[in-house]
């Protein structure tokens, strides 16, 4: 039997294509559990950490545009939100799935949206963005009037007003409801796995090695909270790093009137 260290060199980059290729198939140890569902933890990782750095910059233009007084900004902007916001993530999954396999039978270039790495990302990025949206529109219309007054007497228009005054306020005013749409989504990523996006050579995520250990076991009790305490772990990770952003965005304030941050999970999307 392998000691915990070997497996621990064999199996700690499995899920990106390093290490060692063949699956335990018996005898399985707690930390082979831990090690490969760890590895694959990476994926998660990937998918939360793509989609949320670029969904952000989507998100705020998006409520932008849906502050906009002209509708051929407003519009679109209102409805892509809508759509994204009122459709389950998985249902939005499948129907991606199915229109990027369209694509690639008819154009071989469309290949990589059918891969997890790109196709899922791409998901998540539209979802995520949607939902930071309509919290940083929320966020736009909260924005004190005075804060704006002054920013007109000061003679600040359009990009210098926007990066000055209102960018700021609008992420201070928004940064706790968008940390918990952050957790929510790095949780989110646990529904690549029952997308029909595919794991390319057994090369899945958390939840793809939780479930082979689950199955092999059938023994669900030692894979699932291993996963969850990964899960929990990025958590932590997530409102630490979110936190110190958000005492940077209120470095201004007194003490006691700094917002803190309260996680709010969402139960369902």
């Amino acid at each position: 039997m392998k000691s915990c260290a070997q497996t621990i060199s064999d199996y700690a980059f499995r899920a990106i294509g390093y290490g060692e290729r063949l699956l335990p198939r018996s005898d399985f140890t707690v930390c082979e559990q831990f090690t490969l569902i760890g590895s694959g933890m990476i994926w998660n990782i990937y998918f939360g950490v793509i989609a949320l750095c670029t969904g952000f910059f989507f998100a705020v233009a998006l409520a932008v545009g849906k502050s906009s007084d002209r509708w051929i900004y407003r519009r679109p902007s209102e409805l892509f939100i809508f759509l994204f916001r009122g459709s389950p993530l998985f249902i939005q999954f499948f129907f991606a799935y199915f229109f990027f396999l369209s694509l690639k039978k008819n154009y071989a270039f469309f290949d990589p949206l059918t891969a997890a790495w790109l196709g899922a990302v791409i998901v998540l990025f539209l979802n995520t963005a949607a939902y930071s949206a309509e919290i940083f529109y929320g966020a736009l219309r909260s924005i004190p009037k005075g804060d704006t007054e002054a920013a007109d007497a000061y003679g600040l228009t359009g990009w210098s007003r926007f990066r000055r005054i209102i960018f700021p306020t609008m992420m201070r005013l928004a940064w706790p409801a968008y940390t918990n749409e952050a957790i929510f989504l790095f949780h989110a990523t646990a529904l690549v796995f029952f997308s029909a996006f595919p794991a390319r050579g057994q090369k899945g995520d958390a939840l793809y090695y939780a479930s082979y250990f689950a199955d092999k076991t059938f023994n669900p009790f030692v894979p699932y909270p291993i996963l969850a305490f990964y899960f929990i772990l990025l958590t932590l990770v997530v409102i630490g790093i979110f936190g110190v952003v958000n005492r940077r965005l209120n470095r201004h304030l007194p003490q006691a009137a700094r917002p803190k941050l309260r996680v709010r999970p969402n139960l369902i999307r």
